[in-house]
């Protein structure tokens, strides 16, 4: 129908979204934690006007799946209800300006629940650039050159990060379990080579 397609088309982007990453986690390329290693860092949510988007707080992706839900939900209730109450639906426009409003309330307010959730010693305030020259261990994926793998890297306050690392050296190979040592950042993700002391971890 004419007067549900944009909300149609929110929930056919929010299942492409969700092959996309799918398919980059059998990669080991998480297309959500490129994404948010590409976005500036975000003051405090107190701190900032957009706080209540709780950028920097949730991954970008989780972030626009919600508001896409709010979004098509919402524009299928309106429209339902418009039905059942005059026997027509509003124009697409019409009833897209209430959704969208119900996509950011969605975004405000399940984005919060999940910043509870989600484990605070898997985010730091610090710089990514901090991390090189820390030590780390492949935890899925093999890294190779051209293809990377998550690693999990401790800042100089022991909280956790997952990277994508790729070897440094073209001829490496890492694997789960495998210490690495970070050198450079090129890009998203970072250069490793094998960690010549282990007892650094």
């Amino acid at each position: 129908m004419t007067e549900t397609w944009p909300f149609a088309a929110a929930l056919a982007v929010m299942v492409g979204l969700a092959v996309i990453e799918g398919l980059g986690l059998l990669f080991a390329h998480s297309p959500s934690s490129a994404i948010d290693s590409l976005l500036p860092e975000m003051p405090d949510s107190g701190d900032s006007p957009l706080g209540w988007l709780h950028l920097g707080k949730v991954p970008a992706l989780v972030l626009v799946v919600l508001f896409l839900a709010g979004f098509a939900i919402a524009g299928y209730v309106i429209q339902g209800v418009t039905w059942k109450l005059i026997g027509s639906m509003w124009p697409a426009w019409a009833a897209s300006i209430p959704a969208v409003f119900a996509g950011f309330a969605t975004v405000s307010g399940l984005g919060a629940l999940l910043e509870r959730i989600i484990p605070k010693d898997e985010t730091s305030a610090v710089s990514e650039m901090t991390l090189i020259g820390r030590a780390g261990v492949v935890v899925r994926g093999t890294a190779k050159s051209g293809l990377a793998a998550e690693a999990k890297v401790r800042d100089s306050y022991g909280r956790a990060h997952y990277v994508m690392v790729e070897p440094d050296v073209d001829t490496d190979t890492f694997s789960e379990g495998n210490d690495v040592l970070l050198v450079k950042k090129v890009g998203a993700r970072f250069r490793c080579i094998r960690n010549p002391h282990p007892e650094l971890l």
